[in-house]
């Protein structure tokens, strides 16, 4: 659940709501924040000091802190200039990128910039940022940090810069026609058409918002503008070993958004649970197991794994549609039926069709593995139909 505060600067009313600003400003502000109370004030300082009065502009601060945060904006919106919003989310869902994604959805102007709140991102490039699209009439900006001009001297240690360069690396790698032109896919500092937003087909997870946009609704234009990333002001980097995993798991995740992407995964995934399998089955027939239980135990081993890989990589944002009991039996059943399907189908392709047992036993192995996957995409991670016609019925 959210809560929502507006303390327009110009009429110094906090009961005003952000839809009751009678002339939306040309420009919308996003800052997601997450425990950031040291750094408002001088960021809100910073944009009244940035942006010229003849660009009208609104902040929208979308908040999941644990601290006074929220509170911190309240107090400091009536010096500003221009109107402030707080809306606060009880629920972080996607991390700082869902906040970006809900503020978004609430900006009034035809420009969106989308700045962190830990004043590493100049405000004085905001006017830059929307003039440039205009004159370019491009529906994405992007503030680079390695174009001529740029730095990354605001960057901590070795260690951030490393971590950095190999993040651009890896995107640019795996998205070489959807980041073409874009240097710093990285980067949480743009500019962004309000019209070229399709929020509805967003699905972040964790902080690079950018690299979310570009890849699910890239506008047809893009341009770049150079900026000095800066030193923080006050806190502490949210960049941590978990944020790392979680921009993993995205990367996954719009890696294999499309039906081939994910199929393709699949099959590496199911070709890594030879591993733990044949462990398996070594250390059963070592024990003395006859190989045909051991085979059939062994094989578990190799469900468990793909399983545990296919819930952390490739549908982690369809787990919800299912219990995880659920889930897991309806995989078991799956995998394991593999298994009894593949024999009597080679049987049939050698004695109906007079295959080899060699190709038949590829194409029953090819067979399979597209049952496989189609099924465990259907019957396992898919959502449930909604009964909307019964319960029509029965509430009539």
């Amino acid at each position: 659940m959210s809560h929502e505060s507006t303390v327009p600067g110009e009429l110094g009313n906090p009961a005003v709501g952000a839809s009751e600003v009678p002339e939306p400003g040309a420009v919308t502000i996003v800052v997601p924040t997450f425990n950031e109370s040291g750094n408002v004030r001088r960021l809100l300082g910073l944009i009244s000091e940035s942006v010229p009065a003849r660009l009208p502009c609104e902040v929208v601060f979308v908040d999941d802190s644990t601290d006074d945060t929220p509170d911190v904006i309240r107090a400091a919106a009536p010096d500003c200039p221009f109107p402030v919003t707080v809306l606060h989310r009880d629920e972080p869902s996607g991390g700082l990128g869902g906040a970006v994604v809900e503020g978004m959805r609430a900006a009034g102007s035809d420009w969106i910039v989308v700045m962190d709140g830990d004043c590493q991102h100049p405000p004085s490039l905001v006017p830059e940022l929307v003039a440039t699209g205009e004159r370019a009439n491009a529906g994405l900006v992007v503030a680079s940090r390695y174009v001529k001009g740029g730095s990354r001297a605001g960057l901590a240690g070795s260690y951030r810069i490393a971590v950095s360069r190999a993040a651009t690396w890896l995107t640019k790698a795996l998205f070489p026609r959807r980041l073409h032109g874009i240097s710093d896919p990285m980067s949480g500092f743009f500019a962004i058409r309000r019209s070229e937003v399709t929020a509805d087909v967003l699905k972040p997870l964790g902080y690079k918002i950018l690299l979310e946009l570009a890849v699910r609704s890239r506008p047809q234009t893009v341009t770049e503008v150079p900026f000095v990333f800066e030193e923080r002001f006050a806190g502490e980097s949210k960049s941590t070993a978990q944020e790392g995993v979680r921009f993993l798991r995205h990367l996954a995740g719009l890696r294999t958004a499309s039906p081939l992407a994910r199929m393709v995964a699949f099959g590496l995934i199911g070709l890594s649970g030879f591993i733990p399998n044949l462990a398996a089955l070594w250390a059963f027939t070592e024990a003395g197991v006859h190989y045909l239980p051991a085979e059939i135990a062994a094989n578990q081993f190799g469900v468990a794994w793909n399983f545990l890989l296919l819930e952390r990589l490739l549908f982690s944002d369809r787990r919800r549609h299912r219990h995880w009991a659920d889930r897991t039996a309806r995989f078991a059943l799956i995998a394991n039926a593999d298994l009894v399907l593949r024999i009597p189908l080679i049987a049939l392709l050698v004695g109906q069709f007079g295959l080899a047992v060699l190709p038949a036993t590829a194409l029953a192995l090819v067979i399979t593995f597209v049952l496989r996957f189609a099924g465990t995409e259907a019957l396992v991670y898919l959502p449930r139909r909604r009964r909307t016609a019964r319960t029509a019925r029965s509430d009539a």
